[in-house]
């Protein structure tokens, strides 16, 4: 084997990757960080008329995960023999540099306040009787006051678009009332409203809720980041979710990060590395490096190093630390061990309004963070009690700009033909002139739904699959199906001639044949017990304390947000306390 030192090493080449590799060789430290796929430069790879080629991208789905190689077994319930995720549809990772933080929208919230502490928050209003049997509700171990601070260097170092409800106290705008305190205002002035968010906003006011601007990693304006790295203005032209920006409009990694990263002599970036394993000492309690493949040649390279960042995407951390032995796994029977506990997804439905024919909604317009939304039944912005559910949804039109591939694709339903004079009929008054609504909600997590290593399925590497044992609980259902019968009342306020309201049904398990959200979440949580936690509050492994697990893995449960936002502040929370304190003396970090 070949053998070399870093400081550290960095696993994943995405959103977290990217913040712990910039912040770590600030700090004077030398930084490998490994990619497993390909490597991606916007000015190539994201180059125009390319990047906006909907079949190369949507359709073949370009930026994603190679699932030939490596995926997941899907399972509904503990009695059921998982089997592998062989075709992309439900949840989409991405593979290569920029990694999911590549291909994603835009939507960039931060977190309720109260999301933050559900138990203690569900427990104080409601009694610890009304979570129910099997939930596994808890803290985060961290508040909103301390990570604001994070939120706001993240949004500056995005070049987030949008309008503060309240900063330092003071109200200064139209944002969400719903919002935590600021201690300054988003970097970029709000998007513009597309047709489909000002109707909606128009109409969530006179229904009586309180609409505000989504906040947006796409550029509003020019913009330069404090990394010195430039942003151009979006153009609305349609292409974000599953495409890299050839306009330099859509924060990433490989926009706003790695090119100031780059010029680190620092920093080495190494692609087409599948990382196999976290190398441990005879303990088991500290890593000494990592060893992985390079797929090219199918060598195995030995890495040495004194610390060990995870921040690949959610269930790839959770793999990494099963297959290296990081924690003790977790047992849904016994209700022990920490590892792949508290697994979680989101609940969303996507309902749709149609105005009269002499509304056109010009649905090719769009941006991947645009739009208006609803937080009246989000969190715990709500009376749960005579409801008996935990959890909430934001209610949003958020028009990211409809393809003429996915246009054709997603006519049809309730009893619309898929083919003839009447699907081409239904084809043009949907694109034309109908709202798509979304309710995009939070999933708790539970004893029966976890993560853990597949007893029978392996990957090309000759390694165990990771085993997914997931379904939507009636808690999900319940809230899913409150939530979207608060879209009535907008969809009357609009004048909608017909309207389909699309929720959760009771019983219905988890498909993996439709897209639904790449927001998957929990399996290495965070916390201040190391019984119901993997990471303490700073996302420092319990067992390993030279090794750091930064990702939407860390979310106890999840919320009704996008996760990226959240992801990129304790990015930044536990890059600061690497820094500040671990790096002066190394070992487990206080719980202050």
């Amino acid at each position: 084997m070949t053998k070399k030192h870093a400081d550290a090493i960095v696993v994943g080449a995405g959103w977290a990757g990217s913040i712990l590799a910039k912040e770590l060789t600030e700090a004077g430290l030398s930084v490998i960080m490994l990619e497993r796929g390909s490597e991606r430069t916007t000015a190539v790879e994201g180059a125009y008329p390319d990047s906006i080629d909907e079949l190369r991208g949507a359709i073949r789905k370009r930026l994603f995960q190679n699932l030939s190689q490596t995926t997941v077994t899907v399972r509904n319930t503990i009695e059921q023999t998982a089997l592998p995720y062989r075709q992309l549809a439900a949840f989409l990772p991405g593979e290569g540099v920029g990694g999911a933080g590549l291909h994603w929208s835009g939507v960039h919230f931060r977190v309720s306040p109260e999301d933050l502490r559900l138990r203690s928050s569900v427990v104080e209003r409601y009694g610890e009787k009304f979570i129910p049997e099997g939930m596994n509700l808890q803290d985060y171990g961290v508040t909103y006051a301390e990570l604001e601070p994070f939120f706001d260097k993240a949004e500056k170092v995005f070049g987030t678009s949008g309008e503060a409800y309240r900063v330092n106290g003071k109200i200064v705008g139209n944002g969400n009332i719903f919002d935590g305190d600021r201690s300054d205002n988003f970097p970029l002035p709000v998007m513009k409203d597309t047709f489909t968010a000002s109707t909606f906003r128009a109409a969530a006011t006179e229904a009586g809720y309180h609409p505000y601007s989504l906040p947006a990693a796409n550029a509003s304006s020019q913009y330069t980041n404090p990394y010195g790295c430039q942003m151009g203005p979006c153009n609305f032209c349609g292409y974000c979710s599953g495409y890299d920006c050839y306009l330099y409009s859509k924060a990433s990694p490989n926009v706003n990060i790695l090119p100031a990263l780059r010029q680190d002599p620092g920093f080495t970036l190494i692609s087409d590395a599948h990382v196999l394993r976290v190398d441990l000492d005879d303990t088991r309690s500290k890593a000494t490096g990592v060893t992985y493949l390079e797929t090219k040649t199918q060598k195995e390279v030995s890495l040495s190093a004194d610390l060990v960042i995870l921040s690949a995407f959610q269930f790839h951390n959770v793999h990494l630390m099963l297959l290296s032995g990081i924690g003790k796994p977790y047992d849904p029977i016994s209700n022990t061990g920490t590892t792949g506990r508290n697994f979680v997804y989101q609940t969303i439905t996507s309902s749709r309004v149609w105005l009269p024919p002499s509304k056109y909604t010009n649905q090719f317009i769009g941006a991947g963070g645009v739009g208006v939304a609803i937080d009246d039944f989000n969190s715990m912005n709500f009376d749960h009690g005579p409801l008996g559910f935990v959890g909430g949804s934001p209610v949003w039109v958020n028009q990211a700009g409809v393809k003429p591939i996915a246009a054709a694709i997603g006519t049809g339903g309730g009893g619309t033909p898929r083919w003839g004079s009447a699907y081409k009929g239904a084809l043009i008054d949907t694109y034309k002139h109908s709202i798509g609504i979304d309710a995009h909600g939070s999933n708790m997590a539970y004893r029966d739904v976890y993560l853990d290593l597949d007893p029978t399925w392996k990957d090309a590497y000759g390694q165990p699959l990771l085993r997914m044992t997931f379904t939507w609980k009636d808690n999900d259902i319940r809230m899913n199906q409150y939530v979207v019968s608060k879209i009535e009342p907008i969809a009357k306020a609009m004048g909608a001639t017909k309207a389909n309201l699309v929720h959760l049904n009771a019983g219905q398990p988890f498909d993996t044949r439709h897209y639904q959200t790449t927001h998957l979440g929990g399996g290495a949580v965070m916390g201040t017990d190391p019984k119901t936690s993997a990471l303490n509050r700073y996302l420092q492994s319990w067992d390993v304390s030279n090794v750091f697990v930064i990702g939407s893995n860390a979310f106890p449960q999840g919320m009704g947000y996008n996760p990226t936002g959240m992801v990129a502040a304790l990015a930044y929370w536990a890059a600061y306390h690497i820094r500040t304190t671990y790096l002066k003396s190394p070992g487990p970090l206080v719980q202050a």
